[in-house]
């Protein structure tokens, strides 16, 4: 399930969700123009490798500092192709917009910084052996998503779902579509599991993020509620000198 579109409106642009978009971007294009060597010495400078932290010694023999914990942030924001940057961001303005608007623009930006700390250390303490280099902002995306179907449950969101070649569309409840996504990332983490290897999709990120993402959120939501959704009735304020109301022949 790709999700479209969803019915929440905010009364202003949402700055710091177009702001992280594009520090993503730039960090990528960058990456990209580094050669073979460069990437691989930039990616485990500054993407997250969980045996760093869990095996000092193995991370004093490759160089790497063990109380360096900025990867846990800056990992967030590099990503492993242009397809791995191109969903990740779309999810992010979809379901960032919307919170944003909600809960204010720096209280947002706290919020997603937090969920992806969060994200990348339960990565890394269900992955203590992993020397692959993680990166990607999934995982505060995972937290964006969670407080998203908290905040805003009965939003309506427009999926895309591919049979074979047709494409079919289909408009679900915000909360159906996150837990089923939760649901299956929860079972794909267990699976992976036994591995501990971190290698392919960082399953633990997205569930530690998601989960940050649903028990934070009540702390964020103290902005008045300025969003409204376009899919459920508005009561319009009652029209001056509209003459009484009466009943027809049906009530």
């Amino acid at each position: 399930m790709f999700p479209i579109k969803d019915s929440i409106r905010i009364p202003f642009a949402p700055i710091v969700t177009y702001a992280l978009i594009l520090i993503n971007t730039l960090v990528f294009l960058y990456q990209s123009s580094l050669s073979q060597s460069e990437a691989q010495a930039f990616a485990a400078e500054f993407a997250l490798i969980p045996r760093r932290y869990f095996d000092p010694a193995w991370a004093g023999y490759v160089g790497l500092s063990g109380t360096d914990y900025f990867p846990f942030v800056s990992g967030t924001f590099m990503h492993g192709g242009w397809w791995h940057l191109i969903l990740n961001m779309w999810t992010l303005f979809i379901f960032g917009s919307s919170l944003e608007g909600r809960v204010g623009r720096w209280q947002f930006l706290c919020f997603y910084l937090l969920c992806g700390v969060t994200a990348s250390y339960v990565h890394a303490w269900f992955n203590q052996l992993s020397d692959v280099p993680t990166l990607g902002a999934s995982g505060a995306i995972a937290g964006v998503l969670g407080g998203y179907a908290t905040t805003f449950p009965r939003a309506r969101l427009t999926i895309l779902i591919l049979i074979v070649v047709i494409p079919l569309f289909f408009k679900v409840p915000a909360l159906f579509y996150a837990l089923v996504w939760f649901g299956f990332q929860f079972a794909q983490g267990f699976i992976d599991l036994g591995s501990n290897t971190g290698g392919g999709i960082a399953w633990w990120a997205h569930i530690g993020g998601f989960a940050a993402g649903v028990a934070l959120i009540p702390l964020w939501r103290f902005a008045p509620d300025r969003t409204y959704d376009e899919a459920q009735p508005r009561f319009l304020p009652p029209v001056a000198n509209a003459p009484p109301w009466k009943p027809g022949p049906w009530g």
